[in-house]
């Protein structure tokens, strides 16, 4: 007799890299053993999931609170009764919320993985405050939370969101497969008018303040002052790139400044860089470190929140304090001058990024929980 699939309904509102992870996790999930079923917010495609998810399912769901949750909270239970799950699996704080006051008392289990708490943004403490009060609320209606990093779950802990027995860990991870297999060198440094002895140093994310592109281009300022053929890539778009590109003006460095904007290839940019940085002011993960590492880049990073967790100072990139211009421009300069410690980095990020941060192993530990929770449950 064949034995029966085990259904998943996975719950998501913010798309971006909520979006590649579930993509992601789905891809290297077993589908002789689940079936697979996504409700999401108008923010998700349905072309980007042929192959991945069984049946796909639209509903209106918006970041911010407000009167439209009541509407959303109806349609997901009525999802949740329709295909009748084992599990249902929401992504983020916003379907997080929605999901599991949907999920009340219905006979499946539940999983919350926030992709980042909330309440660990840089906010103000009223905003705080009321994130933690609606994590602590939320958390006894599922059956696990899954952080994405250690820091995140010691987070949990200090703020008492739920028993630690509830909480478990499970690395984020990157599709090395896929990266390797794909086409290599789509850009080139001649399309952005950069000459191939040029030092290049680059970075992914929003020009926001969490990804501290301020701190990035006042780093490249004095990297430039000591190396004068030095290039610096914002691989992003922004609120702050007006800012940004001024500062490079004042300074004298605007034609050794490029941003990209928003773009579907960010690795096939990563690949142009001589060292990578992630300057960021909080952290729940920082996937841009596993990537860098997938490309073959040494790290500049900052010692914030889950970033020690993936980065070991010295071994597999360089730490610096968070806002240190100064000290992330030494670092980026070390890189620069010291062939011996670049290769060092280079080969023990790969080493990691194989080991520790490969898609499948996410994959591979979802499926060993969501058979364990089953099983449990019968």
């Amino acid at each position: 007799m064949e034995k029966r699939k085990k259904r998943i309904l996975h719950v998501a509102q913010a798309a971006g890299g909520v979006d590649r992870y579930i993509r992601m996790l789905l891809k290297y999930l077993d589908k002789e053993k689940f079936e697979n079923i996504l409700v999401c917010s108008q923010d998700f495609r349905e072309e980007d999931y042929g192959g991945l998810v069984d049946s796909f399912e639209q509903i209106e769901m918006t970041r911010a609170i407000g009167g439209n949750d009541l509407k959303a909270i109806k349609a997901v239970r009525n999802l949740i009764k329709r295909y009748n799950p084992d599990i249902v699996y929401a992504h983020s704080s916003k379907a997080g919320a929605i999901a599991r006051v949907a999920d009340v008392g219905l006979k499946n289990r539940c999983v919350y993985n926030p992709h980042g708490w909330a309440f660990n943004m840089r906010c103000s403490a009223k905003k705080k405050a009321m994130y933690t009060a609606i994590e602590k609320m939320a958390a006894p209606f599922c059956d696990k939370i899954i952080c994405i990093s250690d820091a995140e779950k010691q987070s949990a802990l200090d703020k008492k969101i739920c028993r630690e027995d509830k909480l478990q860990v499970i690395f984020n991870g990157v599709d090395i497969e896929t990266y390797e297999n794909g086409v290599h060198g789509a850009v080139k440094r001649r399309d952005l008018n950069i000459s191939d002895d040029a030092f290049v140093v680059g970075m992914v994310g929003r020009m926001s303040p969490q990804k501290a592109p301020d701190v990035f281009v006042k780093m490249a300022k004095r990297v430039k002052d000591k190396v004068p053929n030095a290039h610096f890539i914002i691989v992003g778009n922004g609120n702050q790139e007006a800012e940004i590109r001024k500062y490079a003006e004042d300074n004298g460095f605007s034609d050794s400044l490029h941003i990209t904007g928003w773009v579907d290839n960010p690795m096939s940019y990563v690949e142009l860089f001589d060292a990578a940085c992630l300057l960021s002011r909080w952290e729940g993960f920082g996937l841009a470190l596993p990537e860098y590492m997938m490309a073959g880049k040494p790290i500049v990073a900052s010692r914030v929140d889950a970033i020690p967790n993936i980065i070991r100072d010295g071994e597999n990139g360089l730490l610096v304090e968070m806002d240190d211009d100064i000290g992330a421009s030494e670092a980026v300069l070390r890189i620069y001058w010291d062939k011996s410690l670049k290769d060092k980095l280079v080969l023990q990020g790969m080493e990691d990024v194989h080991n520790r941060f490969n898609a499948r192993r996410v994959s591979e530990e979802h499926e060993i929980l969501f058979e364990n929770m089953v099983e449990t449950k019968r």
